[in-house]
């Protein structure tokens, strides 16, 4: 008869790895620092790349550990995150691309100050 191993202290890790992410981007949103705030870096300013990579870190370990993906093979694996490798940096690309476009041209219309 199989025993049936406890994943308790597994579960515990990725608590506290992803409450750890989550309060250093709720402590970046309320403080922004100025040198990360203001300082523009390929479309949009290094406190929003940091955003969006803690982001992304917190959506692999999810997808890593409660959809299982550790104990799936590797083609599966592969067929699931290579295109996430691919598509997610381009969906990024675009809406910083057109979120720079939009921005530069409705600027003479709209107050943007609120």
């Amino acid at each position: 008869m199989a025993q049936h191993e406890s994943n308790t202290k597994l579960i515990w890790q990725v608590f506290g790895f992803l409450s750890l992410v989550t309060i250093i981007e709720v402590i970046l949103g309320i403080i922004k620092p100025h040198s990360l705030h203001f300082n523009n870096f390929l479309g949009t300013s290094l406190l929003n790349w940091i955003f969006i990579i803690l982001t992304l870190v917190k959506a692999a370990g999810i997808m890593w550990y409660f959809m299982h993906m550790n104990h799936e093979r590797k083609n599966f694996v592969n067929s699931i995150v290579l295109p996430l490798i691919i598509l997610i940096p381009y969906l990024v690309a675009l809406l910083l691309v057109e979120g720079t476009y939009l921005y530069d041209t409705l600027t003479p219309y709209v107050n943007w100050k609120y």
